[in-house]
């Protein structure tokens, strides 16, 4: 089936007759004797035993996931990082070596920053967007796990997925949270496992904290023993409003995409923004890789604003430009996350990536001027006005 009827269709195996997605909210069940009960015990994929192995609702949304991706399976978790976490605590151990790019959320950095002093990880830092980086700096018979974010967040960089898949020897992760399976599908091109936040797009209602990652039945069963030791999976009112959210994920992308690609062709004009970036762009330096492996651009892109950087001191920045251009928005709200039905825009230098340190905010390109912007499903119209209007105040 075509991606479009997938994220309709699947994730009903066990409820085929509910149109609805089934709450299971029981954390756990009863058993019929101590040798069922044993059964039960050892078998971490079997939902109806304790909610911390799995869960029928957290199963179904597995299960549709694992399809849209083209996977033999998924796992789901309670968060992105929790998704994350357990499968770099699942498959690294004291002095391996990983491979990971330096455009990367900044949650994610300070973690593998973590495991790395906790657990005395080799860390190499690579640019994603340079052809040939990483296979580069993959170690061979030492390097244990590559992992890429593409596009990456905020500046939609993209890493080319044929080279990712190519690697031999260590997992190959790719974050593809800004991409979700509408729009590209890294297991296709050869990485061993997907990885989402899937609080973002793929529940795409800003109710659901969900993280998934999708693959081989070997590393899923692999990884999922780790998790359930952390206490990592997923809630089943999550898994629900997730599996809600899966359904309209087709029309939701094409949207966001449609709106995100007229927003940006408008800002790239404006004279008070320096730059925008986003893949549909000609400018966008990823652009024909854009082209080769995705399939829509998504709703994400960032602009630069030519304007004076933000105070040192924050709390006496509020009159700074920057500051203005967001106090005078009216449609596009401040908030962290992305994907969606709302239009969001977010400063990451205060937010998303508030913890690192100046040096790697400088080596990822992030600035004070940088925004991101989730693009929602308002009238692009009422957006272009909003933002148009926001740019002339802050210029007064």
């Amino acid at each position: 089936m075509h991606p479009e009827t997938s994220v309709i269709r699947s994730g009903r195996s066990d409820q085929p007759d509910s149109l609805a997605p089934v709450l299971f909210p029981s954390t756990n069940y009863v058993t019929d004797s101590l040798e069922q009960t044993q059964t039960k015990a050892c078998d971490l994929t079997e939902q109806r035993f304790y909610s911390r192995h799995s869960n029928p609702t957290v199963g179904a949304f597995e299960e549709a996931v694992a399809e849209l991706e083209g996977a033999e399976a998924a796992r789901a978790f309670s968060s992105g990082m929790g998704a994350i976490s357990s499968v770099v605590l699942a498959l690294c151990g004291s002095g391996d070596h990983v491979v990971v790019q330096q455009q990367l959320y900044g949650t994610t950095l300070l973690f593998f920053q973590w495991a790395k002093a906790q657990f005395k990880l080799e860390l190499t830092l690579v640019d994603g967007t340079q052809p040939g980086a990483f296979a580069e700096a993959v170690q061979p018979g030492k390097t244990k796990l590559v992992f890429a974010e593409t596009p990456s967040n905020p500046l939609v960089g993209l890493t080319d997925l044929s080279e990712l898949g190519a690697i031999a020897g260590p997992v190959v992760v790719v974050d593809s949270t800004a991409a979700p399976p509408i729009i590209q599908r890294p297991l296709d091109w050869g990485a061993d496992l997907s990885l989402h936040s899937a609080t973002k797009s793929i529940a795409g209602h800003n109710d659901a904290m969900l993280g998934v990652v999708s693959g081989s039945k070997e590393l899923l069963d692999w990884i999922r023993s780790y998790s359930v030791m952390l206490g990592a999976n997923a809630s089943a009112f999550d898994a629900m409003n997730g599996l809600r959210g899966l359904r309209t994920l087709a029309v939701r992308l094409a949207r966001q995409s449609e709106t995100a690609w007229f927003l940006a062709r408008h800002l790239e004009q404006h004279p008070a923004i320096a730059r925008v970036w986003f893949p549909w762009l000609e400018s966008h330096p990823g652009h024909s890789l854009a082209n080769q492996q995705m399939k829509l651009p998504g709703g994400i892109l960032a602009f630069e604003l030519k304007a004076p950087s933000l105070s040192p001191d924050l709390a006496q920045g509020q009159n700074g430009v920057p500051a203005k251009f967001m106090q005078n928005l009216k449609l596009a709200q401040l908030a962290t996350s992305m994907g969606g039905p709302e239009t969001l825009i977010t400063h990451p230098f205060t937010t998303t990536h508030a913890g690192l340190l100046p040096e790697e905010l400088e080596a990822m390109g992030i600035g004070e001027n940088i925004f991101r912007v989730s693009v929602g499903l308002e009238h692009p119209g009422d957006l272009l006005a909003d933002f148009n209007q926001a740019l002339k105040l802050m210029q007064t």
